[in-house]
């Protein structure tokens, strides 16, 4: 069964920094884009970063360019997102998504395999 796991969240001040996690069990990142997402509350989920798993093509939303970095990690199988200077407005779950194939879709309905979903609060 396909399950990704999330980690790493959590209440940090604005201006500090966060590392998200994100962890495949029971199979591999070969082959699939991954990307993260976030939803604030009362608001659609939006695209925040996402990678091609074989090429390293990487793409970030205009709003976390320059503070946000999606890396990964072969040999443990992770999905890692650090993010940076963060600001009250990061506030959101933050959900991990997978989905078999070379394109990394800015959209939710891109995406077959989804995270629980990790809360990150940055306070003012």
């Amino acid at each position: 069964q396909v399950q990704l796991v999330e980690s790493g969240g959590g209440l940090v001040q604005a201006g500090g920094s966060l590392r998200l996690s994100c962890t495949a069990s029971a199979w591999t990142f070969n082959s699939y884009a991954t990307a993260w997402f976030r939803q604030a509350p009362g608001k659609e989920r939006e695209f925040v970063a996402g990678m091609r798993w074989s090429a390293g093509s990487i793409s970030y939303a205009d709003s976390v360019k320059g503070r946000f970095t999606i890396s990964r990690d072969n040999a443990k199988n992770t999905v890692y997102l650090q993010m940076n200077s963060l600001k009250p407005e990061d506030t959101a779950v933050y959900y991990c998504a997978a989905t078999r194939g070379p394109t990394v879709a800015r959209s939710a309905a891109g995406y077959d395999y989804w995270g629980q979903g990790t809360q990150v609060t940055v306070s003012s």
